[in-house]
């Protein structure tokens, strides 16, 4: 779903950059899914701030599963959002699952809490899915068999089907509410650079999870002289593209409005700040 993430380059945006005309894109009637493909730091401090900017921003419940504890919020995080107020982040809610295994069960566990809380969760946040498909080694991934696609095709099409029975409730509960949102992300061990459908072709792992993530956002690195002269600590580039970014493309043809960015640029400053400018 472009919608969060646009709401997240847009909030973070570059005081430099003058387009300041770009508009969150209201989510279509269905769920929609997105997978971050790239670096594992970079990947988490962007589902931290999606997280963050959907709890503070859109005031809507999050679930944030992942292997590893998280004490406290990143320093990158902490500068971009200096006043987080407490009331927002008790708004996330944090699960360690361990092994996928655990993964499906808490997911799978999801509807259980709609009849005890008043406001079921908007967006499902998985953090590096690789690290549950490949077991608690994580590391290396090229060895995927078709068991293991077969896993990570039953654990896609859970996330979609939970994120559409809490949009069911959410929709009975208050009319007005938008879908619930999954979006996760992948370490692909494909070079950077190349297109989704090279980099679906080399690892067929990421051929399964395109099936169930119609958008894609893949990061890569600019190493470029121009970044280092700039005197910034990292440049990345985030690229969005899938079918979910055409079919919202194409909704956005019938109205007068401007299209959603399909390419952004992350600076990272050497002090942690992280900024998003459009390209």
């Amino acid at each position: 779903m472009t919608d969060i993430l646009t709401l997240v380059f847009r909030t973070f945006m570059s005081q430099t950059d003058v387009r300041k005309d770009l508009h969150v894109a209201p989510p279509p009637p269905t769920t929609c899914s997105t997978l971050l493909v790239g670096d594992n730091n970079i990947s988490r401090s962007v589902l931290l701030l999606a997280a963050v900017t959907a709890a503070s921003e859109m005031d809507i419940k999050v679930v944030f599963f992942t292997q590893t504890q998280i004490q406290s919020l990143p320093v990158a995080l902490q500068k971009c959002v200096p006043s987080l107020s407490p009331e927002s982040l008790k708004k996330i809610q944090f699960s360690y699952p361990r092994t996928v295994e655990e993964l499906l069960q808490q997911v799978a566990s999801l509807h259980e809490s709609t009849n005890t809380s008043p406001t079921p969760p908007s967006l499902i946040i998985v953090d590096r899915l690789e690290g549950y498909l490949c077991g608690t080694g994580g590391g290396s991934h090229s060895g995927f068999h078709p068991g293991e696609q077969s896993c990570a095709a039953h654990l896609s099409a859970l996330l979609c089907d939970s994120a559409a029975f809490l949009t069911q409730i959410l929709r009975q509960r208050t009319s007005s509410s938008g879908p619930c949102r999954v979006i996760a992300s992948f370490q692909s061990e494909v070079e950077t650079g190349h297109t989704a459908e090279e980099a679906s072709a080399t690892e067929p792992i990421l051929d399964v999870l395109d099936r169930y993530f119609p958008v894609r956002c893949t990061l890569d690195r600019d190493r470029s002289y121009e970044a280092t002269a700039a005197g910034l600590q990292e440049v990345w580039h985030l690229y969005l593209s899938g079918t979910g970014t055409t079919e919202a493309s194409s909704a956005k043809d019938c109205e007068d409005t401007t299209g959603v960015a399909q390419e952004w640029q992350l600076l990272i400053s050497p002090d942690g700040l992280m900024e998003f400018k459009s390209v």
